[in-house]
């Protein structure tokens, strides 16, 4: 009888069935195993009990019993958990320990109760309990019994709570607790399709992030996001308030009647206004915040796409306030010539540049080589990443403009790197499809880097899925084949977000995968991202490709990579984009020396 029960309970266990299901199947065996009894399992937080099976036991009784504190006068159960042994009480009307609850059990017919702990170790964890018809104590079966079952509940309780861990691990912000923008994108997908209830999303960036950060330091910066996250979830609730990244915050809102975004906002923005503490400095959080409803649109994604329109449209316009998108509110159209308008001025003011992001074996760090970035500098001086601009490269006369005077800084540049004997292996340089639909890239490749005098074999070509879409792939595919036949590598960038990558490695030769950051992120115990890492290192490498890593942030995202075999990495763990005085220094400094003393020695 007890084999059989472990049998069928395990089976549950294994099959992920829902822990409450799996008990109250319990309860329900041992009942129809030994007529006459009715059992019950509850959890123990460590001061309070809580119901979590009692299928024979009315409703009104279990409710009673949940949230009840442990104590030596807590009936058979809350003694049990107190004292971490088992109690028999063989008579609830006269033993004293039911003297509270006896009026709740006696009018059910219930005379007798045996509650067993159930402890991991000296922790007690829940509780384990026969209640009788009549006045008696466990027989020798039932003690063989009940010790089956409480290893059963602690099997159970002991995999919902590594099943937790894991979802909190992959749904939750590790700096302030929120959920991630994981769980965020699951809201949307799964569930607030199928929601009748108006809803909308905030979108809240916090202003002035960066200063904070350069003035006082990064504790102070991840002090004020912590400050920032307390009082938007305090405001909206915690369930409902989500950090995505870096400054940025969403709120999903909803309601039964009408919805008025506004409110919401303005709520937040008061919570936020007031001065706080942060590393030692005192900071006044500031936010802008974009929001979009839900009405008549049903793809959720969209409402998220509106509200980042709204935000944009709030932190160029209004920062600090909060601005509710309306259809035409800052079409692509618009962005996309405002971005061609300040890349094409940037041009001719010689705004534009190159930064180079170090690439590094990621078992000595020493630098092979470097990506070449594309950075604008605004009439202000701030320094702009591309991606604040890359609605620009989108024009066919702005991106060979870009890419133009991308190559000719990257050719001076690695010209004088290795005049001076810097150990420079190579540095990737980005394409976009329209670099390769112009019909002259080669010409153009040979010319800048011959007159320069850089060997092509220190030059990679990084190009993204996207760059191969379309009807004329063939024209980038034979482009691809004609470069690397003159020297050139060739590295897929971002890969893994687009389309069709594996397709691309059969039908489009590269030289290089560069996995995206987006799975570096998702790199987390029971998160399938690190299994798609460890398949896609492990194909490049059947294929004789070599794998670079993007967005490699922290130590143990490095180590992770190293132990799946991953020997090439980028990020901030190791070093943002910098300029080529930078880039030189670092170079020289960390640079893959032949030999390396004598060779420093000599490059001085």
């Amino acid at each position: 009888m007890i084999l059989e029960l472990q049998n069928a309970i395990l089976e549950m266990i294994a099959k992920g069935e829902p822990l409450a299901a799996t008990m109250e199947q319990l309860c329900l065996e041992v009942e129809a195993a030994i007529p006459g009894i009715i059992a019950s399992v509850l959890t123990f937080d460590g001061s309070r009990l809580h119901t979590l099976a009692g299928p024979s036991l009315p409703p009104h009784y279990s409710a009673a019993v949940d949230n009840l504190e442990a104590s030596p006068l807590a009936g058979s159960c809350g003694a049990a958990a107190y004292f971490g042994e088992a109690v028999i009480v063989t008579d609830i009307e006269t033993d004293p320990r039911w003297q509270d609850f006896k009026s709740l059990v006696l009018p059910l017919g219930l005379k007798a109760c045996w509650s067993s702990p159930i402890k991991r170790g000296e922790q007690v964890i829940g509780s384990f309990a026969f209640y009788y018809r009549d006045h008696r104590g466990p027989k020798a079966i039932e003690r063989d019994l009940v010790d089956a079952c409480v290893h059963l509940c602690i099997i159970a309780i002991d995999r919902e709570e590594r099943v937790m861990e894991r979802q909190r691990l992959t749904y939750s912000d590790a700096l302030t607790g929120l959920s991630n923008r994981a769980r965020f994108n699951q809201l949307l997908a799964e569930e607030l399709p199928r929601s009748r209830r108006a809803w909308g999303i905030l979108l809240v960036d916090i202003d002035n992030l960066k200063l904070v950060n350069d003035t006082f330091g990064h504790a102070a910066g991840d002090a004020l996001i912590q400050v920032v996250a307390d009082r938007i979830a305090a405001t909206a609730g915690p369930k409902n308030t989500f950090r995505l990244g870096g400054d940025e915050f969403a709120v999903i809102v909803s309601d039964d009647k009408d919805l008025d975004l506004n409110v919401g906002a303005t709520d937040i923005l008061k919570a936020l206004s007031s001065p706080s503490t942060c590393d030692g400095h005192v900071v006044f959080p500031a936010a802008t915040i974009g929001g979009a409803l839900a009405e008549m649109e049903p793809n959720p994604n969209q409402i998220r796409q509106n509200a980042d329109v709204a935000l944009y449209h709030a932190k160029e316009h209004n920062r600090g306030r909060y601005v509710q998108h309306y259809p035409g509110l800052g079409t692509a159209l618009t962005r996309r010539f405002r971005a061609v308008r300040d890349v094409g001025v940037a041009l001719e003011e010689d705004r534009i540049d190159a930064h180079y992001q170090p690439i590094l074996r990621l078992d000595t760090r020493e630098i092979v080589g470097f990506e070449a970035l594309c950075r604008m500098t605004t009439p202000s001086g701030e320094i702009i990443a591309a991606a604040h601009f890359h609605e620009a490269t989108k024009d066919a006369h702005i991106a060979a403009e870009l890419t133009q005077r991308m190559l000719l800084r990257v050719a001076r540049d690695i010209r004088s790197w290795l005049a001076r004997g810097l150990p420079l292996q190579h540095v990737g340089i980005n394409l976009s499809a329209a670099d390769f639909r112009g019909g002259n890239l080669q010409d153009r490749l040979c010319r800048i880097f011959g007159e320069a005098e850089v060997p092509l074999k220190h030059i990679i070509l990084e190009v993204t899925e996207s760059v191969y879409l379309g009807q004329r792939d063939y024209v980038v595919a034979e482009e691809i084949k004609a470069l690397r036949s003159k020297g050139l590598r060739v590295a897929l960038d971002d890969f893994g977000t687009g389309y069709a990558s594996l397709t691309h490695l059969l039908t489009v030769p590269v030289d290089i995968i560069k996995i995206d950051k987006s799975f570096i992120d998702r790199m987390v115990p029971g998160d399938a991202g690190t299994f798609i890492v460890e398949g896609l290192i492990g194909i490049a490498d059947k294929l004789g490709i070599r794998v670079v890593a993007e967005g490699i942030e922290t130590e143990s995202q490095a180590a992770q990579l190293s132990q799946l075999g991953c020997k090439l990495g980028q990020g901030y763990l190791f070093s943002k984009a910098v300029d080529r005085t930078a880039a030189a220094a670092i170079l020289e400094q960390h640079g893959q020396w032949p030999n390396k003393d004598k060779t420093r020695a000599g490059a001085r």
